[in-house]
């Protein structure tokens, strides 16, 4: 049965990638994004633009009809704007509300402290006081393969304790899963949290060290390779990604037992609140998906090796089996695939920025 949902972070990769598959599927959508300048705003406008949105016309706290889909409309505005953001969910009634707006980026928030305390404390604060005023029957959230920080157990389990964050970014991401839990069980209001592991894929972040590599790759520049490429990850492409959340809407969280032996299961409550990590569960070396790049792009890169980065972590592994046997989540694109796809559609918005 369509639903009425409420998408934030709407110009971002995953909430761009996720709008467009719930619209196909015949849900009514509104997103919100203050598209900010963290990175490329023409990419994010462009997000917009291929969903019927005209950036031409986006003016704040106005909202924009699609001119592709009738089912959805777009605002601009902030999370933290707490009167307008809770009149909006109040008059819209929203089946289902998916919180994937903040400041991302765990290097960036080793300089950049406050911009992560505005958006992903306050901003999900605002989000979070929001539902609970509109009642709403299913609150969706991103969390980070980040927050596992300091943990050495591999794959990573929603069971394990993550409370030795490396980032400020990670910690403000632990912050919201226990904000999460707090309204949870205040105000029964079932939450989701779930830890997103590399996301990756066709309109992707150029932030993110593989549309960095690509774009240095192409243009015969140097990539910094930190660690000397000894570092992988659980590389998880966007479609994947899509498909996990779609299953997750339809299965609100309900109240659990929590003990695991002798302590808490962090992952569950009594209260209607769950955590999952959703990733590929196959982590990739470094070097590999460079690789992958090289091949598609067909040159080879030019790499200086340098030490570990602050913040980051040298391994990342999700364990995918709660979400598996809970909702049938079987990603199935490997690197080969999904780096030969990203490329695609990398060449293509590449030259096409060229011509402006």
């Amino acid at each position: 049965m369509p639903k009425k949902i409420l998408v934030t972070g709407a110009a971002g990769f995953i909430g761009f990638s996720l709008i467009g598959a719930l619209l196909k599927r015949g849900d009514q959508v509104l997103g919100i994004d203050n598209i900010n300048d963290y990175y490329d705003v023409d990419l994010k406008n462009a997000r917009l633009a291929n969903l019927g949105i005209n950036p031409a016309q986006i003016h704040w706290h106005q909202p924009i009809k699609s001119q592709l889909y009738p089912a959805y409309t777009f605002i601009r505005m902030n999370l933290e704007d707490q009167e307008p953001l809770n009149d909006l969910c109040i008059k819209e009634q929203f089946d289902v509300m998916i919180n994937l707006a903040a400041q991302p980026g765990v290097r960036y928030s080793i300089n950049h402290p406050h911009a992560y305390a505005q958006a992903n404390l306050l901003g999900f604060l605002s989000i979070l006081e929001a539902a609970r005023l509109a009642k709403v029957g299913h609150f969706i959230y991103a969390s980070s393969s980040s927050v596992y920080g300091m943990n050495e157990k591999v794959p990573f389990s929603v069971t394990d304790p993550v409370d030795h964050p490396l980032s400020l970014y990670a910690a403000t991401k632990k912050a919201n899963e226990l904000m999460a839990h707090s309204y949870s069980h205040l105000y029964g209001i079932p939450t989701t949290g779930l830890r997103f592991f590399t996301v990756y894929g066709p309109w992707g972040r150029p932030d993110m060290a593989y549309y960095l590599f690509a774009e240095a790759i192409r243009a015969g520049k140097t990539i910094k390779v930190f660690n000397h490429g000894q570092m992988k990850r659980d590389f998880t492409y966007i479609d994947d990604i899509v498909r996990g959340i779609e299953a997750i809407i339809e299965k609100p969280a309900q109240p659990l037992p929590v003990t695991t032996g002798s302590s808490l299961d962090p992952s569950r409550s009594t209260a209607p609140y769950r955590i999952y990590n959703i990733g590929n569960n196959r982590p990739v070396p470094l070097m590999d998906f460079i690789r992958e790049l090289e091949i598609n792009l067909g040159t080879n890169a030019q790499m200086e090796f340098l030490e570990m980065q602050p913040g980051d972590l040298e391994e990342t592994w999700a364990d995918i089996s709660e979400l598996a046997v809970e909702f049938g989540y079987s990603p199935d694109t490997d690197i080969g695939q999904g780096v030969a796809q990203f490329v695609e559609w990398f060449k293509i918005y590449s030259s096409a920025k060229k011509s402006y």
